[in-house]
């Protein structure tokens, strides 16, 4: 038995230093990825779709990285041959393939657990989130549709930009396919949970990592609502903290897009809450108790379709969706106003779907 594996080995191993001329017409990195996949480590697939762009590429770096995925399937319209090659060189367990244009679309997404979208154009100086509407809201229309038919079970977080819109828009293409789980429709908000952590641990002056800062409402300007009065470890805030920290968390990505002049909007800091979110939804499609963060979900919480808030995540994604807890009158006229333009916002992503 043992001398068949071996045989095996040196066959394949002969085979990437003298190969075939048929053999040559094929991807050899398909070919070490397949002979690799049968051995991989076990764990979840996960696919990123936008795996080129500004968030994909260090998103894909770090998910490389992560102990709880073993197929990692990177796909976006141009340049993933190149990302692929440089990440699969790292000799962590999870095994990458990449996948290149629309007509790739549906291998990168059969049989995936979680799929990541941070796919669409970054904002630049001067760009509102919804001049970025039009563009991004038809390549989440794509993707979703493509997702409804290869892997209508898998868990989706979005990251794509206006996430107030795109979600609905998602959840209205899964509606029309017949596939819409609200449970499995995540909208990433974790950036902003993480900036309020860092940002009120800089006022504080303690660890962030010792911060929890529930953020709930949105994921743009006043619709992001940082619930200061909920705060662990308790403390209580000035009048001119609050505002101060509000305003700043509010401001985070435009604070970002004005630093790099020019050069791009967040990608970093989004990549690492992006990672930081999936492995919290990996961890509960594990199994693990007691999971809970903030993301913006199909939702009962206001009157709204689609909110903010904690949410406890398990095998069958966002499972239980928690209530806001006691506001403050600072945050009960906040709640109010980013009620108002999420309502818009949502409105805008699922006439884009119907009109």
């Amino acid at each position: 038995m043992q001398s068949t594996e071996a045989n095996q080995r040196i066959a394949r191993i002969s085979a990437h230093l003298h190969p075939s001329n048929h053999q040559m017409e094929e991807s050899s990195i398909l070919k070490r990825a397949e002979c690799r996949a049968k051995g991989g480590a076990p764990g979840f697939k996960v696919a990123i779709l936008g795996a080129a762009g500004g968030i994909g590429q260090p998103l894909s770096l770090l998910m490389k990285m992560n102990p709880l995925v073993s197929v990692l399937h990177l796909y976006d319209v141009v340049n993933t041959p190149g990302v692929t090659a440089d990440i699969s060189h790292m000799d962590t367990g999870a095994v990458v393939k990449g996948f290149l244009g629309q007509q790739q679309l549906e291998s990168a997404l059969t049989g995936m657990d979680l799929i990541i979208i941070p796919a669409g154009v970054p904002r630049k100086p001067g760009m509102t989130r919804d001049d970025l509407f039009n563009i991004n809201a038809g390549i989440v229309k794509t993707i979703c549709e493509g997702i409804a038919k290869c892997c209508p079970n898998a868990i989706v977080n979005l990251i794509s930009n206006p996430v107030n819109s795109t979600v609905p828009i998602a959840a209205e293409v899964f509606k029309k396919a017949g596939t819409y789980d609200p449970k499995k429709l995540l909208g990433v908000t974790m950036l902003d949970v993480v900036r309020a952590n860092t940002f009120v641990a800089e006022v504080l002056g303690v660890d962030p990592r010792d911060v929890d800062v529930p953020v709930v409402g949105g994921h743009a300007g006043v619709t992001i609502l940082p619930l200061l009065s909920q705060v662990k470890p308790p403390c209580s805030f000035t009048a001119e903290e609050t505002e101060y920290l509000t305003k700043r968390i509010q401001d985070g990505g435009t604070e970002v897009v004005q630093a790099k002049a020019g050069a791009g909007s967040a990608t970093l800091s989004m990549a690492y809450a992006a990672v930081k979110f999936a492995d919290a939804c990996l961890r509960g499609l594990r199994g693990d108790a007691g999971i809970v963060e903030c993301a913006f979900v199909s939702s009962a919480v206001t009157e709204l379709p689609f909110f903010a808030s904690k949410v406890r995540l398990g095998r069958a994604g966002a499972e239980e969706i928690y209530q806001l807890g006691p506001l403050n009158e600072y945050e009960r006229v906040g709640l109010e106003k980013a009620k108002k333009e999420l309502a818009a916002s949502i409105q805008k992503g699922i006439s884009f779907i119907r009109k």
